[in-house]
């Protein structure tokens, strides 16, 4: 045994780390790679690599580490060794008077408070705290956000660097930044200051979320994959208001995890645990693709409410007596006028692109141009995010909020409904109603993961249009993937897994419907009582996937209202008519 090596390897979500080193605790080899849905294979791989320059059989002992880390160690042979361990263990090994860890990886990110025991070089963690399941502060945001600015993210990273005032964009959501980025790019801003704006989001997130009452005491170590980015290292120096060398970069910083798992390995063997290596991970990995994902296929909803007609009876002056309703929403701005019927005359459902002025300007004038002199405007009323903007630029007689203007286009429809599902472009709601009164509702919190974003993000993964492709392909599936309730980043790696194991576009597509009707039912609802008559409302209700879904989930019929997608305005123009009661408008 004393000329034998020790092999140290951390599996993460999206990469995977390997580190060789002697009895003398120096690092011979290290290696940092992406799984790409396959962490088993990928290993393999690895360690293939690393046996052409060591031979596998100097290899004694071996400690593993990371979310994908435990099955792997079983097989092989390995003692398994906690994460913030093992990254403790590294800060006790290169910087003992290191007191604070940030370790940020692809999906995780870790923040770890350690000190001195009884003035030794050992250290001891005093407190640490990890991420949720949210992307807002892993690499795979910052990936995702080089990607979208067709960026590599070495280029990402340099171009921080060069900007002077980084604009402020949202850090909670990877999806949600999108927006911010749209808006900022429609007005000129510079790639290199939408990067920076980005990075300090992320430090800014961070600090709020997983560091939030901690104490950030310097020296502080920046490990993890995300470390290699110079604009994280700007932000975080300015975010946590760091003095020059208070925050130490090492030089293995990327495999800090694979090599705190050697040396664990190596100074607390375990006895009767000996190292098999790579020929029982083969005997261990089964042979052939998996097909059958058990989820069960979806079928055809028949609750999809056509629009019914649009004519209406001109008053005495040979004009309609029409009302406005105006939704202006983070992503779709939506336009309706509606006789005093309540039926449709005209609507526009437009992109907001950060721009709701604009937006709604240009819906004033499609629908105008449509309806044109037959109609005279008798009320208005706006709703959705930005109501009280809008409602000041067109004069409108009333605003209301989107729980109340959806609801009321609902039970004007039918005032049997009980329940309504709600799920916009970043925005989703669930209101339970009683006679056709809110008893109940809930909002979305800012995660991205049930909104239309989410399966456009998705669609595009996958080559695939999100309108009509989408569902066609769903429909085809004979056995849907089972995704489960992922944050939008994360559900990448996701998609890429099930590709590994023989799942086609279809197969991911359906699990997708399915992903997205369980994060609503798991995240929205939350257990509140759904009701037995409910309505679909919203732009997502246009996917006939996600409506089976629901159906399948839900055990109940789900019915999908005319003009689903631009309820909230109808709601609005309703509201409109009732508190105008013939009385003149200020529109």
């Amino acid at each position: 045994m004393d000329n034998k090596l020790i092999l140290g390897i951390d599996i993460g979500s999206i990469t995977i780390k390997t580190a060789l080193i002697d009895r003398d605790r120096r690092v011979l080899s290290e290696t940092y790679t992406r799984i790409k849905g396959d962490p088993v294979n990928t290993l393999l791989d690895e360690l293939k690599h690393l046996s052409m320059k060591f031979s596998e059989d100097r290899i004694g002992l071996a400690g593993i580490t990371g979310s994908g880390g435990k099955q792997v160690a079983d097989v092989m042979g390995a003692r398994f060794v906690n994460e913030i361990l093992a990254q403790a263990r590294f800060a006790e090994q290169s910087h003992p008077d290191a007191r604070t860890i940030i370790e940020m990886g692809g999906e995780d990110a870790k923040l770890i408070s350690i000190a001195r025991e009884n003035g030794s070089a050992k250290v001891k963690i005093e407190d640490f705290s990890m991420n949720t399941a949210c992307a807002a502060g892993t690499g795979s945001f910052l990936d995702q956000q080089a990607s979208r600015l067709h960026l590599s993210i070495e280029e990402f990273s340099r171009a921080a660097l060069e900007s002077k005032a980084p604009p402020r964009v949202a850090g909670r959501c990877s999806v949600f930044a999108k927006s911010d980025m749209i808006h900022l790019q429609q007005i000129a801003t510079p790639d290199y200051d939408i990067v920076a704006g980005l990075c300090f989001a992320m430090a800014r997130n961070f600090k709020a979320t997983v560091g939030k009452g901690k104490k950030f005491r310097a020296p502080l170590l920046f490990l993890g994959g995300v470390a290699a980015n110079f604009g994280m290292r700007r932000a975080f120096q300015e975010v946590l208001k760091l003095a020059d060398g208070d925050m130490l970069i090492p030089e293995h910083f990327n495999t800090s995890g694979a090599i705190g798992a050697a040396l664990m390995a190596f100074e607390q063997p375990v006895a009767g645990i000996a190292y098999a290596g790579t020929r029982a991970l083969k005997a261990h990995l089964q042979d052939g693709k998996m097909t059958d994902f058990g989820v069960s296929p979806l079928t055809l909803p028949g609750g999809i409410l056509a629009n019914p007609s649009s004519d209406a009876t001109p008053g005495a002056d040979g004009r309609i007596e029409a009302y406005l309703g105006v939704d202006v929403g983070s992503v779709s701005t939506n336009v309706v006028v509606i006789d005093r019927q309540m039926r449709v005359l005209s609507k526009r459902y437009l992109p907001t692109a950060g721009r709701p002025i604009e937006a709604v300007k240009q819906g004033l004038d499609e629908v105008g141009g449509e309806v044109g002199d037959r109609v005279k405007i008798m009320g208005a009323c706006t709703t959705g995010s930005g109501r009280y903007l809008t409602g000041d630029m067109i004069g409108a007689d009333v605003v209301k909020n989107e729980i109340t203007a959806q609801a009321t286009a609902a039970a004007e429809i039918d005032n049997s409904v009980d329940t309504i599902f709600e799920i916009g472009g970043q925005d989703s709601k669930f209101i339970s109603l009683r006679d056709g009164a809110v008893v109940d509702f809930e909002m979305n919190k800012a995660c991205a993961a049930g909104t239309g974003s989410f399966l456009e993000e998705q669609a595009e993964r996958l080559g695939i249009q999100i309108k009509k492709e989408f569902e066609g392909k769903a429909f085809d599936a004979a056995s849907p993937c089972r995704l489960g309730e992922r944050c939008t980043v994360f559900m990448e790696s996701d998609l890429v897994h099930y590709m590994n194991k023989g799942a086609g576009v279809s197969e991911l597509t359906a699990g997708l419907a399915y992903s997205i009707a369980y994060n609503y039912l798991n995240k929205v609802v939350a257990g509140k009582r759904v009701g037995d008559r409910i309505f679909f409302q919203g732009g997502v209700a246009a996917n006939k996937a996600v409506v089976a879904a629901f159906e399948t989930i839900t055990g109940k019929p789900v019915t999908v209202p005319p003009h689903h997608e631009v309820t909230g305005a109808i709601g609005a123009a309703i509201l409109a008519m009732k508190h105008q009661n013939g009385r003149p408008s200020a529109f």
